[in-house]
């Protein structure tokens, strides 16, 4: 076998793999998007199971925000991850020029305790929170499920904000000083704009995280008015039924925010996942 046809098979294999992975990430999505179109009727007839909707109808969508309050679920979930993605994002900044700038007593210290907090799964962290939250009075408030959400991503995001300031020299820093620059002004007017496409990394990680999570959100918060995206989908899941046609117009009206941040984003999140990759 030639050089030229091994060559050859491997693009084909390579092109291959990527057509299957392509269609496991797709068809999920389109079945979610078929349902969400379907009359309750044609989704339960399980007799005569359609993969193109025969009637194409909108009722999920309207049930969802007449019947669920869907739109408070919306309004929750982007006040509880907006303010943390962003909180999140700024403490990062400062605890990663932090340690990646400075020497202080302890500081390998904290980055290990950084370190193990991410093997620890979050769950074991909700009961201890929960008694601390309601002695506070704060279960089934979004305050509670924004304490959570920083406490379980901030080590994680300040760690790889820590690998994006060790990558810039400290040159670029020093010139800016000779020239008359603070370390306010230098941080802010010469570092974070080299940052860019790390700080939206560690901002779309963030506001991903808290947007997706479910079960934090179900134990904090007990009353519909309060409930995120998450925990409201899963309320269409009842014991003896499951509202299907609505969870996937739930589902399909979910994936928009992270899909067009995504979109909008992309190119800054990968290059900053990229060149911030944690080192030793």
């Amino acid at each position: 076998m030639t050089s030229k046809m091994k060559k050859s098979l491997s693009t084909t294999g390579r092109v291959v793999l990527l057509a299957v992975y392509l269609l496991a990430v797709i068809l999920p999505i389109y079945w979610m998007v078929a349902t969400s179109l379907k009359p309750h009727t044609e989704i339960i007839d399980a007799q005569n199971l359609t993969y193109v909707p025969q009637n194409v109808t909108t009722e999920n969508y309207d049930q969802l925000f007449s019947m669920y309050n869907y739109g408070s679920m919306v309004k929750n979930s982007v006040i509880i991850s907006g303010s943390t993605a962003i909180v999140i994002t700024l403490l990062s900044i400062l605890g990663g020029y932090a340690f990646a700038r400075y020497e202080f007593r302890g500081k390998g210290s904290m980055l290990l305790f950084f370190l193990l907090t991410q093997m620890i799964p979050g769950i074991l962290v909700i009961i201890p929170l929960y008694i601390i939250f309601a002695n506070a009075g704060l279960i089934n408030t979004r305050f509670s499920l924004f304490v959570y959400y920083l406490v379980v991503n901030l080590p994680f995001c300040a760690i790889t904000m820590r690998s994006f300031f060790e990558r810039i020299p400290y040159t670029l820093e020093e010139a800016a000083y000779v020239d008359g620059c603070t370390k306010w002004q230098g941080l802010f007017r010469i570092i974070l704009p080299i940052m860019f496409p790390g700080i939206v990394a560690v901002f779309v990680f963030a506001f991903i995280g808290s947007w997706n999570e479910l079960i934090a959100g179900t134990i904090f918060i007990s009353t519909s008015d309060m409930w995120t995206v998450p925990v409201g989908l899963k309320s269409l899941i009842g014991k003896y039924d499951v509202k299907w046609g609505v969870l996937m117009a739930g589902g399909v009206l979910a994936l928009l925010p992270t899909a067009i941040m995504f979109a909008v984003m992309q190119r800054f999140v990968v290059e900053g996942l990229t060149s911030g990759a944690v080192k030793g």
